[in-house]
C-alpha cells in the first residue's frame, strides 16, 4: 500500500482496497501530459463494478485462484527473495526511481520475460524484501485465495446513525434538496466516519438513482455536478473497506453535532428556493448561479468550519500527484479568511449575483487541446471582476467610513483553529496543516468566499485527472488569477508604499503582464490606506505577527518544536532554520528526522522551502530557481504524507548532523552526508524503521493520518 494508491499507483495496481486487488493492473497511465483526448474513466469503486467489467476495460489479474504461485504478486514477492537488494552500497543503475518513469507492467504470460531482464525489480520495487516470517504470511495468504478478513457488521448506532444522516440528506422541499447538492459537491471526496474510534469505519457520500432503504444504485459522473440523468438524485452514504492513504485520506466528521449545524447553518435561515438549478454547464459549474438563493454567509461558514479541509481537498483530491497544478504556489505560505461578519463586498449576495458570469470557471467543452483557446475570455472574465470588486469595495467604504484593518480578518470566533493554515509544496505534492508554521513566510494569502469557491470547483469539483492536456494547462493558468487575488487581498493590509516594493519582489524577472494582472489601477490599490498602526520598516512580519497572535490556534505549539526539544536538540535544529543557503538545496522535499537516544525517541519533519524568482509561469521553472535564498521549516511530528528521505541520528550526533549539513557545498558532500545520517532504501533495518514511523503517526491522530506514499523516496540520486 505504500507504494500502490491513488491515481498514481503504478500499473494502477491500487492495494488500499480489496477490490483494487480483484481488479488487478493495467498497462494505461493516468497522469499523461500529453494526452490530447480525454481519457476513459477508471475510479475503483465508480466505474467498475465487478471483476469482470473491469477484465473488459483492460485491466488484468495479478492473482491466480487456480495455481496461486503462477500469480503476479506471488512470482514477484518471490523473485524478491531469490534477487535480494545488496545490504549496502548504491542500488543497480538499472532501477529508475522517477515519477515518470517507463513502467512495466508484465502480465502474468510475460513475467519469465520480466524476470529476466529486471532480475532485481521483484516487489518491494526497490526497497528490500520482507523479512522470512512476514514472506511466509503473505504466501500462505495468497495460497488460500488471497481473502480479505471478515468484516463485522455495522452495530445497531452505526446503522442508526446512517439511516438518520440518509433521512436527513433527502428531505423532500426544494431548501433540503438544494442543501444536499451543495453538501454533495464539496464532500463528494471525503471519507467520512459517524463516530470517533481507534478503528473507525469509513463512508462517503455519495449519488443515488434508489432512496433510502433500498441497495445503492451509484451514478457515476466524470464531475460530481454534471446531470445524473435521473428525474431524483438520493444522497446515500456507502461503506468504504479501505486502509486509508495519507496522501488521498479526507476524513470529516459527520455526526449529529454536524447534522445538528447543517440545520442551523442552511435549513433555519429565512430564503426561499423556488426551483432547483438546471444541470446544464454553464449553470452547474459555476456555484455562484447554481446556489444563488443559498445565503452566500451560509456557504462561507459551511467552508470556513472546517478550512482545512476544503483547502487539503485540492491538495490530497485528484491533483495527487499534480506538478502543473502546484507550481502555481510558494513552497511555503500562510493563508488567513476574510470574517464572514465584516463588512466585505464579496458576502454581498446582490455583488455576487451581478459577477456570476465573470466568475465563471473554465469548462472543458470538447476534452480536446483546443479548450486552451478560450483561456483568454476567462482572463478578460477576471479582469472585469477584480475592477468591479476594487469599485465595490472602495465605494463600501467611503460610504460607511469604514476602514480596512485587522477586525476584518477571522480570529476563528474564538474557538475554531482552522482560521489559519500553513500550505507546504513539495514539489509535485503538497500538505495544508492548521495555524501559522514555521518561520515568517515570503508570501501569504487572505482569502474571501468568493475566492475559496472557486479554487474549489477549480481543482476539485471542477478537475478531471483524466482530462486532456488542455484541461490541466487550463487549470493551471486560472489558478495564477487566484493566487495573485488571494496576495491582492493581502497586501491590501500593508501601507500603500509597501505594496508595490513587495509585489515586485515576489515577481522579480517576471513578464509585466503577470504582474498587473490582478493589480488593479485604481484607488484602492494605489492609495487607500489600512486602519493598522505599524511601528516597524517591516510592516509585512509585524502584520503576520499581530495575526499569530490575534488568530486561534494560529500558534500551532504542538508543530513548534522549540516547545518539545531538549537544549541540545532546540540548538541543533535552530541553527539549520537559521542558516538561509544553498546548502539547503541538496536536501530533498520532505526528510523525516528519527533523534534517538538512551531515552528518546522522537521524530521531526525537515521541509526545504525552495526559492525561486517568480511563480508566475507554467515552464522553466529550474531558471527560476534561486537555491541562496533556500530556507528549512522543521516541525516536530509529521508533515509530509510523502517522504523523500529518512534520517536516523543520535541526540549526540545531532550537532554535527546540523554542522555537516549547513557545510555542504557540492554533490559529493552531500552523498558523504547521506551515506553518514540517511536509511538508504536497501538499509535492512528499512521496514523495522517505517513501521515505527507509522505507529507513531497513526498514534498521534488515528482519525486523520494514513499510510505514507513511498514512490518518491530517494535512490541514488
Amino acid at each position: 500500500m505504500v507504494c500502490h494508491g491513488c491515481y498514481d499507483a503504478p500499473c494502477q495496481l491500487k492495494l488500499e482496497a480489496q477490490q483494487g486487488l480483484e481488479r488487478g493492473a493495467n498497462k494505461a497511465l493516468v497522469y499523461d501530459g500529453t494526452r490530447l483526448l480525454a481519457a476513459d474513466l477508471t475510479r475503483l469503486f465508480d466505474d467498475g463494478h465487478s471483476v469482470e467489467e473491469w477484465r473488459e476495460q483492460g485491466f488484468y489479474s495479478v492473482t491466480d485462484q487456480h495455481k496461486p504461485e503462477d500469480g503476479l504478486m506471488y512470482r514477484m514477492l518471490a523473485l524478491k527473495q531469490q534477487q535480494p537488494l545488496p545490504a549496502k552500497g548504491p542500488l543497480a543503475e538499472s532501477f529508475d526511481f522517477s515519477l515518470h518513469r517507463e513502467q512495466q507492467c508484465p502480465k502474468q504470460d510475460e513475467f519469465d520475460r520480466f524476470a529476466e531482464q529486471y532480475p532485481l525489480w521483484g516487489m518491494p520495487y526497490g526497497l528490500p524484501g520482507l523479512n522470512p516470517e512476514e514472506h511466509q504470511v503473505m504466501v500462505d495468504w495468497l495460497k488460500n485465495g488471497a481473502t480479505p478478513a471478515p468484516r463485522a457488521a455495522l452495530d445497531d448506532y452505526l446503522q442508526a446513525e446512517l439511516h438518520r444522516w440518509e433521512a436527513f440528506l433527502n428531505g423532500d422541499s426544494l431548501k433540503q434538496r438544494l442543501m444536499s447538492r451543495y453538501l454533495y459537491e464539496h464532500l463528494f471526496l471525503a471519507t467520512l466516519y459517524l463516530r470517533e474510534d481507534a478503528n473507525p469505519r469509513w463512508f462517503r457520500l455519495v449519488r443515488s438513482a434508489t432512496p433510502p432503504g433500498q441497495a445503492i444504485d451509484l451514478i457515476s459522473t466524470r464531475r460530481p455536478y454534471d446531470a445524473p440523468k435521473v428525474d431524483r438524485v438520493y444522497y446515500r452514504l456507502q461503506e468504504m473497506p479501505i486502509t486509508p492513504l495519507g496522501k488521498s485520506h479526507l476524513a470529516y466528521r459527520f455526526d449529529s453535532k454536524r447534522r445538528a449545524w447543517y440545520e442551523q447553518n442552511f435549513l433555519e435561515p429565512e430564503y426561499s428556493v423556488q426551483q432547483l438549478p438546471s444541470y446544464e454547464p454553464t449553470i452547474a459549474a459555476n456555484p455562484f448561479k447554481s446556489f444563488v438563493d443559498i445565503p452566500v454567509r451560509a456557504r462561507y461558514r459551511f467552508l470556513l468550519r472546517e478550512a482545512q479541509f476544503t483547502i487539503m481537498n485540492f491538495i490530497k483530491g485528484p491533483v495527487c500527484r499534480g506538478q502543473v497544478a502546484l507550481n502555481v504556489i510558494e513552497d511555503r505560505f500562510w493563508v488567513m479568511f476574510a470574517d464572514p461578519e465584516a463588512i466585505d463586498p464579496e458576502l454581498d449576495a446582490a455583488f455576487l449575483a451581478r459577477e456570476s458570469d465573470n466568475l465563471r470557471l473554465p469548462i472543458s467543452k470538447t476534452g480536446t487541446a483546443i479548450d486552451i483557446l478560450t483561456w483568454r475570455s476567462y482572463a478578460r472574465s477576471h479582469d472585469r471582476y477584480q475592477k468591479a470588486k476594487a469599485r465595490h469595495m472602495l465605494d463600501n467604504l467611503e460610504r460607511t467610513g469604514r476602514k480596512i484593518n485587522v477586525e476584518s480578518i477571522w480570529d476563528g470566533d474564538g474557538n475554531n483553529d482552522n482560521a489559519s493554515l500553513t500550505i507546504f509544496r513539495h514539489f509535485d505534492t503538497a500538505s495544508v496543516v492548521k495555524g501559522m508554521v514555521g518561520e515568517t513566510p515570503k508570501t501569504a494569502w487572505l482569502i474571501s468566499y468568493s475566492l475559496l469557491e472557486r479554487i474549489h470547483y477549480l481543482l476539485v469539483a471542477g478537475f478531471d485527472v483524466y482530462g486532456a492536456v488542455a484541461h490541466q494547462l487550463e487549470s493551471r493558468l486560472y489558478m495564477d488569477f487566484l493566487r495573485m487575488e488571494g496576495e491582492l487581498n493581502f497586501l491590501l493590509y500593508l501601507p500603500s508604499e509597501h505594496r508595490l516594493r513587495l509585489r515586485e519582489y515576489w515577481y522579480r524577472d517576471a513578464p509585466g503582464f503577470a504582474k498587473e494582472h490582478v493589480f488593479a489601477k485604481s484607488r484602492l490599490v494605489q492609495e487607500r490606506e489600512p486602519d493598522i498602526a505599524f511601528s516597524t520598516e517591516y510592516p509585512k512580519a509585524e502584520l503576520l505577527g499581530l495575526m499569530r497572535e490575534r488568530i486561534h490556534g494560529a500558534k500551532a505549539l504542538h508543530y513548534d518544536y522549540r516547545q518539545q526539544a531538549s537544549g541540545q536538540i532546540r540548538e541543533a535544529l535552530d541553527r539549520l532554520v537559521y542558516s538561509i543557503g544553498e546548502h539547503n538545496s541538496y536536501l530533498p522535499q520532505v526528510s523525516f528526522l528519527n533523534v534517538i537516544g538512551n531515552e528518546r525517541d522522537e521524530v521531526y519533519s525537515i521541509l526545504r522551502d525552495s526559492s525561486y524568482s517568480n511563480i508566475a509561469l507554467l515552464f522553466l521553472e529550474e531558471y527560476r530557481r534561486i537555491p541562496a535564498e533556500d530556507e528549512l521549516s522543521i516541525v516536530s511530528g509529521f508533515i509530509g504524507e510523502h517522504p523523500n528521505l529518512f534520517f536516523q541520528v543520535h541526540e549526540k550526533q545531532l550537532p554535527s548532523f546540523a554542522a555537516d549539513l549547513t557545510t555542504l557545498s557540492s554533490q559529493q558532500d552531500w552523498q558523504a552526508f547521506r551515506e553518514r545520517y540517511a536509511v538508504s532504501r536497501n538499509a535492512p533495518w528499512f521496514w523495522q524503521l517505517s513501521d515505527k514511523l507509522h505507529n507513531k503517526h497513526r498514534s498521534a491522530d488515528p482519525i486523520h493520518n494514513g499510510l505514507f506514499d513511498y514512490n518518491r523516496y530517494l535512490g541514488n540520486e
